[in-house]
């Protein structure tokens, strides 16, 4: 398959026109008409995850997050960012980013139904029309009764992650929730608004924490790669259904930090 007709099948789930407009997606390097014969997944373009491509023979590189998020001036082995351009182009890898239009049209289900929110609904509305909306995040109801140190652990089983935080009483019940994958501190509010018992996202500071709880809500943080790791098993399924000829591979890539 081209990588041209590759990218058609990806934007029919994940159109380009979802995106936030700070965002860059689509096609950020290589060829469109190259043969595409194996697939990488990753979330992020990491000088490793770069490396594992051309270890693997991929000729294509399809990540979360974008590579290139401003614009670049130049492409050289002088820093990061050119570094790994220049070797994807000299390895005839095309990389392709979705990113915050994966966030609307896949990524936020995908997080509610790891925890089978009943009644959702889009947390942060970023596109409608007449007959729909659509955005970022989801709110609804857990499925039974629990605490919030329950629903913390859940959230760590569920999404396979070491360790979860949380800020709020333990024995809180907890019946609404809303999920925002990636980093979800400014829209803390917007759970708020939304009357969610509990806030469960990623990259949430000591005192976002804190004046959450003051305001009356909780917070579960489960890390930004933690939940948004999803979307190398989410688009597996998709590639393997929608382009079955084509050999996809899961990055080995784990979480970016270490614990002592």
């Amino acid at each position: 398959m081209l990588m041209s007709s590759l990218m058609e099948e990806i934007e029919q789930l994940c159109p380009k026109s979802y995106a936030m407009n700070w965002d860059n997606v689509g096609l950020l390097a290589g060829r469109s008409d190259k043969e595409v014969r194996t697939v990488l997944l990753a979330v992020d373009a990491t000088s490793a995850v770069v490396d594992e491509a051309i270890a693997d023979k991929a000729d294509a590189l399809i990540t979360h997050h974008p590579l290139i998020f401003h614009g670049v001036n130049r492409a050289s082995d002088e820093d990061y960012v050119g570094k790994r351009l220049v070797k994807l182009i000299q390895n005839d890898i095309s990389y392709y980013a979705m990113h915050t239009n994966f966030d609307v049209m896949g990524m936020a289900d995908a997080a509610a139904d790891e925890l089978n929110l009943q009644n959702r609904d889009v947390l942060m509305v970023t596109y409608e029309d007449d007959i729909s909306h659509e955005g970022l995040g989801r709110i609804g109801q857990l499925p039974e009764y629990m605490t919030l140190e329950e629903l913390a652990e859940l959230v760590r089983d569920r999404f396979k992650i070491p360790h979860v935080r949380y800020y709020g009483d333990p024995e809180q019940p907890v019946v609404t929730a809303a999920v925002m994958p990636g980093s979800g501190g400014d829209q803390i509010g917007l759970a708020l608004k939304a009357e969610a018992d509990v806030m469960i996202t990623g990259d949430i500071s000591h005192h976002v924490g804190i004046d959450a709880v003051e305001k009356g809500i909780a917070v579960i943080d489960a890390g930004h790669f933690g939940i948004e790791k999803i979307f190398i098993p989410y688009m597996k399924q998709f590639l393997n259904r929608e382009a079955p000829d084509i050999k996809v591979i899961e990055s080995v890539q784990g979480e970016p930090f270490r614990e002592v």
